[in-house]
């Protein structure tokens, strides 16, 4: 097997379930994490280029923060890992305001788009700030309908900064503390965000924003 079909696959995570993939063995994991090690200057592109790719493909956006961490360590996977959470967030805010609604219904489903535009609605800026963490593209969706809605990019930053932050330095650190069996921290940060889910739509379900996306009452009003 080529190494760079193998090294695109574990730094966009373990091939995803709904590609059909198969998982990538111990031993590949652990080559090409060597791989990623000794041409370390320029894998934090590839990481974050992952990380952007979610706007369009089911990227396993904790599985990449991990891989950077464990290259760079806890803390330079946390900032590369924030850096690629943030700029992601704001692009998919900027292609939403710019292309409108039509593009974005193609991307995630007119179904699944309303489904999030009621979450957006109920919960503002905690939508944001709560499901940066989450699987299945769900924080894409999020930041692509508050620029459907036009949030104010000030208030888009403080959320996303808030939201992604905490997120990728928790899973920078998972990848950072099992750098010696990196198969396993990709697989541990696979599965966490999963349980996370419904956590996180129970406490959006109570949330109500403000007006033109005001955090929700008894929030900041800073």
């Amino acid at each position: 097997m080529s190494r760079q079909p193998l090294l695109i696959a574990v730094v966009l995570g373990v091939p995803m379930i709904s590609c059909a993939a198969r998982l990538p063995s111990l031993e590949e994991v652990n080559e090409v994490v060597l791989q990623l090690r000794e041409y370390r200057m320029w894998a934090w592109a590839l990481g974050i280029g992952a990380i952007w790719a979610d706007l369009a493909l089911p990227v396993p956006q904790t599985v990449v923060i991990a891989a950077l961490g464990i290259v760079y360590g806890t803390v330079g996977g946390g900032l590369l890992g924030s850096a690629g959470l943030i700029t992601g967030g704001l692009l998919g805010y900027a292609l939403a305001r710019r292309y409108g609604r039509g593009p974005v219904a193609r991307l995630v489903g007119d179904r699944s788009l309303g489904k999030v535009e009621s979450v957006f609605d109920r919960a503002g800026v905690w939508a944001i700030i709560l499901t940066r963490s989450l699987p299945y593209s769900i924080p894409e969706a999020v930041v692509c309908v508050a620029g459907l809605g036009g949030m104010q990019t000030s208030r888009l930053l403080i959320a996303l900064s808030v939201g992604s932050i905490p997120t990728a330095f928790v899973f920078s650190a998972i990848g950072a503390g099992w750098d010696e069996q990196p198969a396993h921290a990709l697989t541990i940060s696979y599965g966490l965000p999963i349980p996370l889910l419904p956590l996180a739509l129970y406490l959006l379900r109570g949330r109500t924003p403000g007006p033109a996306g005001d955090p929700p009452h008894g929030g900041s009003n800073g």
